[in-house]
């Protein structure tokens, strides 16, 4: 894993390679996390073009690996973040079809130049399997081309500065050039509200982007626009064709067993350095460890979270999965020292706001194993590909049952119900429903649930399912909330059902721009390198074939997944509710994080920022220190914003 920065001059005249080169190399330098085994540069003056790279050494840790890297053919450089797992079958089809190769050593990178001469680089993509991010600059052409995996796994930033062109790994990066501005963009702040993270090709400063998971951006003109080489929509709207999948149970388990079983055995052998993975105890992660201890002859180091409160607690699950496979397993309980040693890490570790409070436990798991190893396999993608989110049934049954009620009616029901005041109603309903731990209570639940019985469609539905906010323009102000892939710009639907549509929404959107996001962060901070079976594109492209029955049945989640996990491992060691990585936010906010939290919130300080609305942002942090609300989820958006905005001015002063 590693960092890729660079920028390159579209405004003729003005570049002075000795300053190019410090530039650069500041840029890559904001990034040395992600990559703190070496550096370089590469700098082409009279084109305008700087290249700067980052290093962690996983595959061929000699000098044979060093980035940039120009091709043999002296035609293509290249700034690449990520693993290419299946580079040695494409050095086999080089030397099948080119003939010998004179190999200066063993890396995905060298692989990826030499089929850049060969096949070009759309080709080379094309074939490729693996997670990447890379920024390539065709002599020949002197065109810049950037570069993002299938479903989102690696990060590329990029955007016109006045007249440069900046792109980086992080955002950080592209801040570390003395052009780039900081002008936050306040719409993308709303839907950080909205969601808990910036998504959809925004970032939190206006003029720089995400490129989108499965496109690439050619920079033919200053005003290019990424286009798409790999659509996930497209194909979960086609369902996958035209690839072919069993419709017998077993065959169906056998023939996905057998792509996961390649995928995992790919991304072992793929490393020079230690391998563990994530355990979690549920079913995505102990399959993961269940293949790869399948696939070892040694035992597999496994790394879990633990927590103090019982109902978040999953460490005792994947204490019994490791036993039962033979791990070597590490745990680690989060304690009041973790969180406030870690939180004001945050808003540097993730170099833009990111408000999924998750990415707490995370960060420790990925530290926990970085003491150990060097690369850690994940479940990530086994609940957006196989119907793992109870929203997705729930949400399938609610839609069904609200269509025998007339929207009208839906509509006044819902607001009457929010007329009468959530303290009121806990009142009423306290007595018949305890409070479970560590959520909202019952007033705030009713409110909500009213809310989404007014929904006129499925689409609505799952937005407010994944919304935190439900009306985040009422928390910024002089903000307006942008086009989105779940509102305005929805993407084409097939003839898919709720469920499905919801699976594939996520996908897109979800998926990237919070999980992935989230790990890669998280374990880049630590320089630890994540991977992830169940995202190897066939395995994806094998799931949205799939139809409904084989990922939902009888009311069970992931229902194919499970036929081939329980050939591992023993239903009863997985059968429970599911709990998700979910940390109790908001019983922190008003235990070990209450002071950190009211200094962030203090009116003075909101007043002067001038950004969030003051006197919303103050009435939900009284409601939630008094209990009457829990506003944890849509409190830690705020407060991550203003954990970041402030160490973000200090640097751009």
């Amino acid at each position: 894993m590693c960092g890729v920065a660079g920028f390159f001059q579209i405004a003729p005249g003005g570049f002075d390679r000795a300053e190019a080169a410090v530039r650069v190399s500041r840029m890559a330098q904001a990034i040395h996390h992600r990559g703190p085994d070496s550096g370089g540069d590469w700098i082409d003056a009279e084109a305008g073009v700087a290249l700067g790279h980052r290093r962690l050494a996983i595959v061929d840790l000699s000098q044979a690996g060093h980035q940039p890297m120009i091709s043999a053919a002296d035609r293509f450089v290249i700034s690449y973040n990520g693993e290419i797992y299946n580079h040695l079958d494409l050095r086999a089809r080089l030397e099948a079809e080119a003939g010998p190769q004179r190999w200066r050593g063993h890396s995905d990178t060298e692989t990826l130049v030499a089929g850049f001469d060969h096949w070009g680089i759309e080709k080379t993509i094309a074939q490729a399997v693996g997670m990447f991010a890379i920024a390539v600059w065709d002599k020949k052409r002197r065109v810049l081309s950037l570069w993002r995996d299938r479903l989102g796994e690696k990060p590329m930033y990029y955007g016109r500065q006045g007249g440069v062109f900046l792109f980086g790994s992080e955002l950080a990066a592209l801040r570390a050039h003395p052009d780039c501005g900081f002008d936050i963009d306040r719409g993308a702040l709303v839907q950080m509200l909205r969601h808990g993270h910036v998504g959809e090709g925004l970032s939190i400063l206006r003029g720089i982007h995400k490129l989108p998971p499965g496109h690439m951006l050619e920079l033919t003109t200053p005003e290019a626009t990424p286009r798409p080489y790999w659509q996930a929509a497209a194909l979960a709207a086609d369902r996958g064709r035209p690839r072919r999948v069993p419709q017998d149970p077993q065959a169906a388990t056998d023939a996905l067993e057998a792509l996961l079983l390649r995928a995992t055995n790919r991304q072992m052998m793929s490393s020079d350095v230690p391998l563990g993975a994530f355990l979690s105890g549920g079913v995505d992660s102990s399959l993961v460890v269940a293949l790869m201890q399948h696939l070892s002859s040694n035992p597999v180091h496994s790394f879990s979270i633990g927590f103090q409160e019982t109902r978040y607690d999953e460490a005792g699950f994947a204490r019994a999965v490791a036993a039962h496979l033979g791990t070597r397993h590490t745990e680690h309980y989060v304690s009041d020292r973790d969180l406030l040693d870690v939180v004001p890490q945050l808003a540097t570790m993730f170099s833009e706001p990111f408000a999924d409070s998750s990415q707490i436990p995370t960060f420790l798991v990925s530290k926990l194993a970085r003491a150990h190893v060097t690369v850690a396999l994940s479940g990530d993608g086994g609940d957006e590909l196989f119907c793992g989110y109870d929203r997705y049934g729930q949400g399938a049954r609610m839609m069904q049952q609200l269509g025998r009620v007339p929207q009208g009616l839906r509509g006044m029901g819902g607001a009457a119900l929010r007329a009468v005041p959530a303290p009121i109603w806990n009142g009423l309903l306290n007595p018949l429903r305890p409070q479970p731990e560590g959520k909202e209570p019952n007033g705030q639940r009713l409110h909500r649930l009213a809310d989404y019985a007014a929904s006129p469609s499925d689409e609505a539905l799952h937005r407010k399912l994944v919304s935190r906010w439900r009306w985040p323009e009422q928390g910024v102000l002089n903000a307006t909330e942008p086009p989105s892939l779940l509102a305005e710009d929805l993407p084409p639907r097939g003839d898919l059902s709720t469920a499905e549509r919801m699976m594939q929404l996520d996908l897109i959107t979800y998926l990237p721009d919070d999980i992935l996001a989230k790990v890669d962060r998280a374990a880049m901070a630590v320089s630890l390198e994540t991977r992830a079976p169940l995202l190897d594109h066939t395995v994806a492209e094998f799931a949205l074939a799939l139809p409904l029955d084989m990922k939902l049945r009888d009311g069970q989640s992931k229902w194919l997944l499970r036929q081939v996990l329980y050939r591992h491992v023993p239903p009863a060691l997985i059968e429970r509710p599911k709990m998700g990585f979910e940390v109790p936010i908001g019983l922190w906010l008003r235990g070990a994080l209450r002071d950190w939290a009211a200094a962030l919130l203090e009116p003075a300080r909101l007043n002067r920022d001038g950004i969030f609305n003051t006197p919303q942002i103050r009435r939900m942090w009284s409601q939630h220190l008094k209990g009457s609300h829990n506003w944890g989820l849509q409190l830690w958006p705020v407060l991550m914003f203003q954990s970041w905005y402030e160490a973000a001015r200090k640097d751009a002063a």
